[in-house]
């Protein structure tokens, strides 16, 4: 279960060049105006193994990760929480303060990566802008790598660096934007119930 808590906080396809390095400026207006987005992604977990299933974002607050089988699992953030059902386990669903997670950064009503303290790394690959950052506030609580491109900006990918030195990669496959998504999709109480 330790894979899909850092999966929370954590994209690279095949991707055309751009030329230059992405201001912090252009990447914070590109996630604020991100309101709704979906899309299938592909999890890199610490210990080398894969998982897939569908990714659905309503910001300001609110992911999930529907895992696909064997996982079946489900990662959600909202209502200022993030919980982790595992349907394969015995155990209640887990529930951590989504303020005390790297996935926060982004998930901001306002996202300002000219924060003092909060960019940490901020490269060009030659294909990607890849931005480190943590939250200032509480920089024990790890980093997310984030990689975007251009022309249209758009994140690829991201790396959770967990305080325990772990890494989980999330690759996005195709992210679509704009579209309605139900607010019922993140109602973090009926985790562990019948969503459907």
């Amino acid at each position: 279960m330790k894979h899909l808590i850092a999966a929370a906080f954590c994209t690279l396809t095949a991707v055309p060049a751009f030329a230059d390095k992405l201001p912090l400026s252009e990447i914070s207006r590109y996630l604020n105006a991100m309101t709704t987005a979906r899309g299938e992604f592909t999890q890199i977990n610490d210990d080398g193994t894969l998982s897939t299933g569908d990714l659905y974002i309503k910001r300001p607050g609110r992911v999930r990760f529907e895992y696909d089988p064997p996982d079946e699992a489900i990662v959600m953030a909202g209502a200022g929480a993030v919980v982790i059902h595992d349907p394969k386990s015995n155990q209640a669903p887990e529930t951590y303060a989504l303020n005390r997670t790297p996935l926060s950064i982004i998930l901001a009503r306002n996202v300002d990566l000219g924060r003092a303290n909060m960019v940490t790394g901020h490269s060009f690959d030659g294909t990607a802008t890849i931005v480190r950052a943590q939250d200032p506030d509480n920089p024990d609580t790890g980093s997310i790598d984030l990689m975007f491109t251009g022309s249209p900006t758009q994140l690829r990918k991201w790396v959770i660096n967990d305080a325990n030195g772990g890494q989980t990669t999330v690759i996005l496959g195709g992210l679509e934007t704009g579209m309605s998504i139900s607010d019922g999709l993140f109602n973090t109480r009926l985790v562990g119930e019948d969503e459907r």
